[in-house]
């Protein structure tokens, strides 16, 4: 399968590169990370003045009605240059489901499909709060964030513990949600939970949670989240179908940032292992040095490689389970080798906090720990496998 970014794509990506190089360097990243919010606001503006922020969404709830490999054409730039703003949180995660929910039919339409397409005669309260966190996370003014995983080290929807009750009022949710991307933080909360058995999808107040923030190794801020009766707006009711499509394309757009990642670590590393002279020559002469970056070249390629083709059946409405398990896998497992390799090479300096090297590496961990780790994703593929 042929898979290339077309002129727009590839004219996009170098908007959002030269942006990044001359407003978000590492040292201001860096800045910017250890501060109490974690993310800035300026930044903020600044992609969504570049139309980032509403790339999936339809243009009747003020997006530009863009597709999967535009969100992977970006995010893949944005692991280059290690963003702690809130894009994947609330863009592709939130927004992704508020969109599915918003409307039926771009929920079972395919993956490859421009996400919120309006469908009349769907005028439902819970439709309507739906659009209206779209439309505000599209134009960048709301952060949406989703609270799933459990704590369990898979993503599997049928897992799901939180429970929801029925009450005057409507619906009370009870539950724990760990590693939410920036929980605490965001002012659109998605919420999945049992209610009456089958998976569904909340929309729910903030504040009604109790949130325990910290950040995550590579400097996003995240939060876990207790749910105790917490008031909440059914936004889908047997939801896992929508809830299990929208985790694939995140999965997708989450290993386009670890990608992006190897990518930068490769490049780094190399211009250092023929900038670092050692007995009067560079150190990447050497053959053992060139042989290990010789591999990581290999890990890096196999691994965009698979991602490129995984966007393109994404694209193509061909996307299965196992195409997920698949790249998940490979970017988990060969990540982790570049990154390794990168701070070998780099020696002594490769783990010391001014250098991107160590950070582009823990970026990768923290993609692989999310929605399930490479081990996780292989023992899918092998369940399947054996039948």
């Amino acid at each position: 399968m042929d898979f290339t970014f077309t002129a727009e794509q590839n004219e996009l990506r170098s908007t959002v590169t030269r942006a990044l190089k001359r407003e978000y360097p590492f040292e201001k990243r860096q800045a910017i990370v250890a501060s109490a919010a974690g993310w800035s606001p300026d930044i903020w503006q600044r992609l969504v003045e570049l139309g980032l922020t509403a790339i999936p969404f339809a243009e009747d709830a003020g997006g530009l009605g863009g597709s999967i490999v535009d969100l992977v054409a970006v995010a893949e730039i944005f692991g280059a240059h290690l963003l702690a703003e809130p894009w994947t949180a609330s863009v592709v995660l939130a927004g992704g489901l508020l969109a599915g929910a918003a409307d039926t039919t771009a929920a079972t339409a395919g993956s490859g499909d421009t996400i919120g397409t309006a469908t009349s005669g769907t005028g439902t309260s819970a439709t309507a709060a739906a659009r209206a966190c779209l439309e505000r996370i599209a134009a960048g003014e709301s952060i949406g964030a989703l609270a799933h995983e459990e704590g369990r080290g898979t993503p599997d929807p049928s897992l799901i513990a939180t429970r929801a009750e029925r009450t005057d009022g409507g619906h009370a949710l009870t539950g724990d949600k760990r590693m939410v991307l920036h929980g605490a933080g965001a002012d659109v909360l998605v919420v999945t939970a049992r209610l009456d058995g089958e998976l569904a999808l909340f929309l729910v107040d903030p504040v009604a949670a109790t949130a325990t923030p910290f950040t995550t190794i590579d400097g996003r801020s995240a939060a876990h989240l207790r749910f105790d009766e917490a008031p909440a707006t059914l936004l889908a009711a047997e939801a896992e179908p929508l809830v299990r499509e929208a985790l694939d394309r995140a999965i997708v757009v989450l290993s386009a940032e670890a990608v992006g990642a190897m990518g930068e670590l490769l490049r780094r590393t190399s211009e250092y292992a023929f900038t670092r002279e050692q007995f009067g020559v560079p150190i990447g002469t050497q053959q053992a040095l060139g042989h290990r970056l010789a591999d990581m070249k290999i890990a890096y390629l196999k691994a965009r490689a698979t991602l490129l083709h995984t966007t393109a059946l994404a694209e193509a409405h061909r996307l299965s389970a196992g195409d997920v398990a698949v790249l998940k896998a490979q970017v988990g497992r060969l990540g982790r080798e570049v990154g390794e390799s990168a701070i070998q090479i780099h020696g002594g300096v490769g783990m010391t906090d001014e250098l991107p090297v160590g950070h582009l590496h823990k970026r990768i961990l923290a993609v692989d720990a999310l929605f399930g780790q490479a081990d996780h994703h292989l023992r899918v593929l092998g369940a399947a496998a054996v039948g």
